[in-house]
């Protein structure tokens, strides 16, 4: 794809003039960084990063029926949520095979938001409307909807600075909507996908030049930095979140990538819960383990995992993790080798490098008032 057939988000020229490194993703073109992975990386878990992912889908689901449609396609329980709160769930094929995984806010009583994967967004959205029943609209705001991201433990004292609305009181996977930052409207949700503390703010697409800067502006003194993706990458990794297309597609499910807590077998059918509820039953046949390499040497996507010299599986995300100071990373392993402690090799290079599977995530933030 030409850099001219590629999609930009409305930050671009803001992109440009500030210097960023641009590449290819998902069909935009994104930064993948300013000043650096690893430095963009330590502000976010140490001060505060600022994020355009704009390139994200968003679809509105509306009328008397649309929890309904939407609980019939996802595998987590739309019953367990209230309105004012967002939840993480797998988009599932009638064999069990993730089709994205998505945030569902519930805008209303009737009224849903439903975000998904760049790359599937037209995909997620045809799968959609091929399901639509009587009682619920679909429609695609993506276009109209900017998104951005400000993260790290002092995302809550920036945003502070810029609205009247007490965020801090913002819970985990809760949302506010209507919240007026710096003069312009937005919904504010305590979500991420670095493991920090931290907002993703659903605003219009023009507003979002004006705020990208007020943020930047605000957290001047803290230390705020824009940050792309590559950091949002090896940020994600070290707090062991997966990635749509490396670490789980249509060729596998929710229980052998360690999404079982997502699937609610019990709220009755929907799609793949045949696959899944057997699965339950008799087990997997691989499960995603996070593992730790030995030496110097970077597991990458696809490199064959080793059990006693005979291929065994695949890594399905690696990099260097830049606080955890380890190379890192996830793969399919026999559920027996699944195990933390359990001694694995990953070819690099043509050659066997040992690594043990440990327990993800690889990071956790403290916990506040910790040192």
């Amino acid at each position: 794809m030409t850099g001219e057939s590629l999609k930009q988000t409305p930050l671009h020229r803001v992109h440009v003039d500030a210097g960023a490194r641009l590449v290819p993703f998902g069909g935009w073109d994104m930064p993948v960084q300013y000043a650096g992975i690893i430095e963009e990386h330590r502000a976010v878990r140490t001060r505060a990063g600022l994020f355009d992912v704009s390139h994200m889908g968003e679809a509105e689901v509306t009328g008397s029926g649309a929890v309904a449609f939407v609980q019939r396609l996802v595998t987590n329980d739309l019953g367990r949520i209230a309105v004012g709160q967002a939840m993480y769930t797998p988009l599932c094929t009638p064999e069990g095979g993730i089709i994205d995984d998505l945030l569902v806010y519930r805008l209303g009583e009737a009224r849903l938001m439903l975000v998904v994967n760049a790359a599937n967004t037209d995909a997620d959205l045809a799968w959609l409307r091929s399901h639509l029943g009587s009682g619920a609209a679909l429609a695609d705001i993506s276009a109209e909807t900017a998104l951005l991201a400000l993260q790290g433990p002092r995302a809550p004292a920036i945003l502070a600075r810029l609205t009247r609305e007490p965020v801090d009181l913002i819970k985990y996977y809760w949302f506010r909507d209507g919240v007026e930052v710096a003069g312009r409207r937005a919904i504010v949700s305590r979500t991420g996908y670095t493991g920090e503390d931290g907002f993703e703010l659903y605003i219009a697409a023009e507003d979002a030049p004006h705020l990208w800067g007020a943020l930047l502006e605000a957290g001047k003194a803290d230390g705020v930095v824009p940050a792309g993706l590559g950091a949002r990458d090896t940020l994600r990794l070290e707090a062991g979140l997966l990635l749509h297309g490396n670490d789980m597609d249509r060729t596998t499910t929710p229980l052998e990538v360690g999404l079982g807590w997502t699937v609610k077998l019990q709220k009755g059918d929907f799609i793949g819960a045949d696959v899944l509820r057997r699965q339950k039953a008799e087990g997997t046949a691989r499960r995603l383990a996070g593992f730790v390499v030995d030496d110097r040497a970077i597991a990458r996507h696809g490199f064959p995992i080793l059990l006693d010299g005979r291929h065994a599986g695949h890594v399905t995300s690696g990099t260097f993790g830049p606080t955890v100071q380890k190379n890192i990373g996830l793969g399919f392993v026999p559920p027996a080798h699944a195990s933390p402690g359990t001694r694995i090799a990953v070819e690099i290079r043509g050659r066997p490098v040992p690594a043990t599977v440990v327990k993800t995530p690889f990071y956790t933030r403290p916990k506040a008032g910790a040192a």
